[in-house]
């Protein structure tokens, strides 16, 4: 087994950081880069933007193993420059959802809206 393989990601346990003002050319491999020197990186994410203005919504997420390991994440690149821009980094508040949370809701509100436009159909 080679030494460079990751742990298995526990999604759960992660600890969130919320980067805010990054470039529209700032990729995931490089928010990883700039931030795995503080410990053990699970997750980084930039959310798409949907329209195609830009590549990216201008923030993303880092996810950590450990607590202190984000927390000094946090208090050392916040307010440093990356790709040209200040960014702000904090503890994110909310933690990423996983993809089965995410159908199982996306399931539950689509039925909810049709039954309501069915419903006022027959009604009708």
């Amino acid at each position: 087994m080679s030494s460079d393989r990751r742990r298995p990601v526990d999604w759960e346990s992660l600890i969130s950081l919320k980067i805010d003002n990054l470039s529209s050319k700032t990729s995931t491999d490089q928010l990883r880069k700039w931030f795995d020197k503080f410990g053990e990186i699970g997750d980084v994410y930039i959310p798409r933007d949907p329209y195609g203005k830009e590549s990216n919504r201008g923030y993303g997420f880092v996810r950590f193993y450990d607590y202190r390991d984000a927390e000094d994440a946090a208090d050392s690149m916040d307010r440093t420059i990356l790709d040209g821009r200040e960014i702000k980094v904090q503890l994110a508040r909310h933690n990423r959802s996983n993809k089965a949370d995410f159908l199982k809701n996306s399931r539950r509100n689509y039925h909810r809206r049709c039954g309501n436009i069915l419903l006022t159909y027959i009604i009708i």
